[in-house]
């Protein structure tokens, strides 16, 4: 399990970017690490002493722009990890890297995570 740095900009509620998720530690932002577990992508903020963690079978998409959640991170890539819990839905946004291809790397993984999971019931 292999850890890099970003920063989490929070969990969008239901397409309401001025509504967020607060459940399970998600409502607070910060930097912190992010990585890939056998079930969910995993982001633990500094300072905290649990990860926040999206399991891949919830997951519904990603897209990338420069905006989440009332912030913006100076023309920084975020992607925005569209996704399904208890009926409602959320977005959690992540910068990972200020290079677009990193970025779309971090996409890439993800997305084959998602597939697989998604294939193994």
């Amino acid at each position: 399990m292999e850890k890099h740095p970003g920063s989490y900009l929070g969990t969008e509620l239901n397409g309401r970017w001025w509504r967020r998720y607060s459940e399970n530690g998600f409502f607070a932002r910060g930097a912190g690490e992010y990585w890939f577990d056998q079930d969910a992508l995993c982001f633990q903020r500094f300072l905290t002493s649990s990860p926040l963690r999206i399991p891949y079978s919830c997951i519904r998409g990603t897209e990338v722009g420069t905006w989440h959640a009332g912030t913006w991170r100076l023309g920084v890539p975020i992607v925005k990890v569209a996704w399904e819990q208890h009926g409602q839905h959320l977005s959690s946004g992540i910068a990972v890297s200020r290079d677009l291809n990193s970025t779309q790397a971090f996409i890439e993984e993800l997305a084959a995570r998602v597939r697989a999971a998604s294939s193994n019931p």
